[in-house]
């Protein structure tokens, strides 16, 4: 049984809060559930750290009450090598436990900086038209970033706090209970107050978050290639510059709310924890004035000690607090791109098509972004028999690159069904799809790498004689060959060190490589002047031979020889059929080409070999 498919394209939105949903607490906990084997040998040594530690004033007590003042010098030494064994002993479980929490911590960080990128890489085309780059870009880098001081110690360090806090409060139990009462007087205070603090801090966080995204998206659409070049020819480099600082002032001011944030009060809680021992040597003397039982010296400077040695981990314990409460912001976001619907999935039982003939099926398709909305196409009913070519035409905005994004499941359809090979794409695994369907796009994306690794993108395992090949094919070779550095030539951002020709035939040649049974061609030539657009073509061509092609044509000498020509019209098929059997009806198809013949000559932007930016010209008169 096909697997069933619903009707409309779900589209994103920040997902309300589900009372019923996993505490952030929990959820986060279960990140560490993989490690928690590791973590347990992490809570033995935290364990026998916090043991040892609290040995250290017991063997001071025996010290200053026994061994000095009856001259006992082999007790002396024996209780002091005791002190310095404790020391050597504490220092190498703290660098053990530090050893092993940072690993966990770092395992968890990669861990959810995969499972970000691997849920966005599941994500339909139209959540990428949504979101700005620098959005997306700010929740892996700044968000998982900024939660790393938390994930990388917060685990050991409440383990290690809340046992050394344990450890220390019997022991001072054992030496005097009276004391104790003393010391542990004002710790719920301050446990109110840091909880204070914590959830003024996330608040802030949440609001600081957001603006380094907005300055991280800034950043990326005018700091590249593109951007640099918009904003120099329109004259805004200042502006662009005025409103950055805008955004970094904004950032300023968070980051020392955020720093400040319950200072005062943390603070506090500092001043009163080192005053508590004037407070203990008052209510010992006290007592003893009063008549109480006496405390000996050794007793009370031990207990002091371990008040001290209270104190850290007390204070730490609210700060860790304060910390997973500020964090809780930047998990809270993190888990809204983990909750992200994935509006395009793998069947469970997917079909693998063992010999493609290729075959394009289009039965009764509609599509639309939402249910609201108008259909972008509506009842398409379009068949490209196997090895013959299709060409999609109209005017803009009238759903002829929706069609196409259609056969590689860019979108999915929200009404019939498109099919290869009489399959629905939809019941097809992902490998199987992607090595049937290529697209070649109006614009053309390479990576900031070489040229032989570009291609390679195409095929890992593809050998310098299957490169040359398939640039000779795309009519491409001769030129990377006469660079200095070859087929290793850095193409630059987006290729931009390539002229527009040039990058449409490495892509070419990138498909080529692929060698996909079904060809997408989305007005590959529209950019690019006639003389140029030849020597693309007739890549295009080599390309296009014994596949099967859809062709979305910008410029209609190009399309004359498709088997069929489909003319869309408001997303419905206004007319189709040959380009002599169109003309003579004399209707919309007419129309556009006259249209097409009035523009054509000498208006198109100019791409015959323009130089790089080096200086070089990299593309030769086609």
């Amino acid at each position: 049984m096909k697997p069933a498919h619903t009707d409309l394209e779900s589209t994103w939105s920040a997902p309300p809060r589900d009372p019923e949903q996993p505490r952030e607490l929990r959820r986060i906990a279960r990140l560490f559930r993989p490690y928690r084997g590791r973590l347990a040998v992490v809570a033995l040594l935290v364990a026998a750290s916090s043991l040892v530690s609290v040995a250290t004033p017991f063997l001071l007590k025996e010290i200053l009450d026994t061994a000095l003042p009856q001259g006992r010098t082999g007790l002396l030494s024996l209780l002091a090598l005791g002190m310095i064994a404790a020391a050597v002993v504490g220092g190498v479980f703290g660098v053990l436990q530090t050893l092993i929490s940072t690993t966990v911590g770092q395992r968890v960080m990669h861990d959810l900086r995969t499972a970000v990128y691997g849920r966005l890489q599941q994500m339909s085309l139209a959540f990428f038209t949504r979101t700005r780059t620098g959005e997306v870009q700010s929740r892996i880098a700044n968000d998982i970033g900024g939660m790393q001081a938390t994930v990388t110690s917060t685990a050991t360090s409440l383990v290690q706090n809340f046992t050394g806090v344990v450890a220390t409060v019997i022991a001072m139990l054992a030496l005097d209970w009276r004391l104790t009462l003393v010391s542990l007087l004002l710790l719920p205070v301050f446990v109110l107050i840091s909880r204070k603090v914590g959830n003024e801090r996330k608040k802030i966080t949440t609001k600081r978050q957001k603006q380094m995204a907005a300055m991280a998206a800034t950043v990326t659409e005018s700091l590249s290639v593109s951007g640099i070049l918009l904003g120099r020819t329109m004259g805004r480099s200042d502006s662009l510059t005025r409103s950055f600082a805008d955004e970094s002032e904004k950032l300023i001011d968070l980051e020392v709310k955020a720093s400040m944030a319950g200072r005062w009060r943390m603070s506090t809680i500092g001043i009163v924890m080192a005053a508590l021992p004037a407070l203990l040597y008052w209510a010992a003397g006290l007592a003893q004035g009063l008549g109480g039982p006496a405390v000996s010296l050794g007793t009370l400077v031990a207990f002091v000690t371990l008040q001290q040695g209270l104190f850290r981990p007390t204070v730490s314990l609210l700060s860790t607090g304060v910390q997973i409460q500020t964090s809780l912001a930047l998990f809270q976001r993190i888990f809204e791109y983990l909750d992200l619907p994935v509006d395009i999935r793998e069947p469970a039982e997917p079909v693998r098509l063992e010999k493609v003939r290729g075959e394009v099926r289009f039965e009764n398709v509609e599509f639309r972004y939402d249910a609201e909305s108008e259909p972008i196409l509506d009842a398409i009913d379009v068949t490209v028999p196997a090895g013959a070519s299709l060409a999609v035409v109209g005017p803009t905005g009238s759903g002829k690159s929706t069609l196409s994004s259609l056969v590689p499941r860019l979108y999915d359809v929200t009404g019939g069904r498109v099919t290869i090979d009489g399959v629905d794409v939809r019941d097809l695994a992902f490998d199987t799809l992607a090595d049937t369907v290529g697209v070649v796009s109006q614009e053309t994306y390479l990576f900031h790498a070489s040229v032989a690794d570009n291609l390679r993108f195409a095929k890992p395992d593809a050998t310098d004689e299957e490169l040359y090949e398939a640039a000779r094919a795309a009519q491409i070779h001769e030129h990377i060959a006469s660079l200095p550095d070859g087929y290793d030539t850095v193409v630059g951002e987006r290729g931009h060190r390539f002229s527009g020709g040039e990058k449409q035939r490495l892509a070419i040649a990138r498909t080529i490589l692929r060698d996909p049974p079904v060809l997408i061609l989305d007005e590959a030539t529209s950019a690019l002047d006639t003389r140029t657009e030849g020597a693309v073509q007739e890549a295009i061509d080599a390309l296009s031979a014994n596949r099967t092609t859809i062709t979305i044509a910008h410029r209609l000498s190009t399309i004359r020889s498709a088997d069929e020509i489909v003319v869309l019209d408001g997303g419905r098929v206004a007319e189709r059929g040959t380009h002599a059997a169109l003309l003579g009806q004399n209707g919309r198809y007419a129309a556009l080409v006259r249209r097409d013949a009035e523009t054509a000559p000498g208006n198109e932007p100019g791409d015959s070999g323009e130089p790089s930016q080096d200086g070089k010209r990299l593309a030769p008169v086609a």
